[in-house]
Order: C-alpha cells, then structure tokens, then sequence
C-alpha cells in the first residue's frame, strides 16, 4: 500500500479496518483497561490521519503505528488514572475439539496464566505479548521500543522464565 501526504476517508477506513484490532489489542496490553485501550486506539488513527506525511518507511507500518499507540498509552499510563490490572484476550487452544470438562479445563488454565502474564512488569509483558498476540519481530520490537535486540531477547527470556515459574509454583 503507498502511503501519500493526506488520508482521505476511505483510506482511513480501511487502515482502521486492517489495522484497529491490532493498535487496540496493544494499547489493552499496555493499559490494561478496555475504555483507555479504545480511546488510545481512536486517538492513534486520528494521529495518523494528521501525520501520515512524517511517515518515512524508515520501519514497516505497522511498527510506525505501534509507536504511535505505545507513546500514547505511556502518556495516559502517566496520568493519575490508571491504576488497575484487567485481563488480556484469550490464550488459543491447541485442541480444535474438547469435551465440557477439557474445555473447562482449558479456560481455567488460560485464566491463570493470563493473570500471570498480566502480573509481570510493562516491560516484560510488552515484548511478551508483542510477539505472541502481534507476531512482532525481535528487530520490529527493538525498533519499536527504540531498545537494543539484545535487549529485546533478554526481556523476552526473563518474560518466559518469570511466567513459567509462576506457573508452577500455582500448581
């Protein structure tokens, strides 16, 4: 898709269409609250529809549009507001059919490891979630988060090891 200097209604449409989901998911991530990740996810394509001339390529669109979402939900995470921890999506199940008690089973599970996941620190959790609910690569997410690489695998690394223990120290 080439990107030119104004957005007119119909693209904007159809970046909020691709890309809404995504942008909402991140700023939830982030924020932990389903009314500010909403707001973030509006005031994000906003953003884009009177900026995208600053876009430059430089990184994909995505990751550009990430940026944008992060920075506005560090400025709201800021603000005196927030202060509470929610849950994040749902953890896919591996099994395409179960019975009640397995399926049971396995919202149990994804409930715990949700709170899990959501309990780790912003930074832990971002990369965490950047990569398994936005399939955002090591190189994307050092660009994204303007951190190092090696930073990023460290974070991922001490992300997995720290829900892992959780984990089994809850069973």
């Amino acid at each position: 898709m080439k990107y030119i200097q104004e957005v007119d209604s119909t693209e904007l449409y159809n970046l909020m269409t691709q890309y809404g989901d995504d942008v909402w998911r991140y700023a939830y991530a982030l924020t932990n609250n389903y009314e500010q990740a909403s707001d973030i996810a509006q005031e994000v394509f906003i953003k884009v529809h009177l900026n995208l001339s600053t876009f430059r390529g430089r990184s994909s669109f995505k990751t550009w549009l990430f940026s944008i979402t992060r920075n506005l939900a560090i400025n709201e995470l800021k603000s005196n507001y927030v202060r509470r921890v929610l849950l994040f999506g749902q953890v896919k199940s591996l099994q395409t059919t179960q019975s009640a008690e397995g399926a049971y089973m396995a919202s149990q599970a994804a409930e715990e490891i949700r709170a899990i996941v959501m309990g780790l620190s912003r930074k832990l959790r971002e990369v965490l979630l950047l990569q398994l609910e936005h399939d955002m690569s090591i190189h994307e997410m050092a660009q994204l988060l303007e951190i190092s690489e090696g930073t990023v695998k460290s974070r991922l690394n001490r992300a997995r090891k720290q829900v892992e223990k959780r984990w089994r120290e809850s069973k």
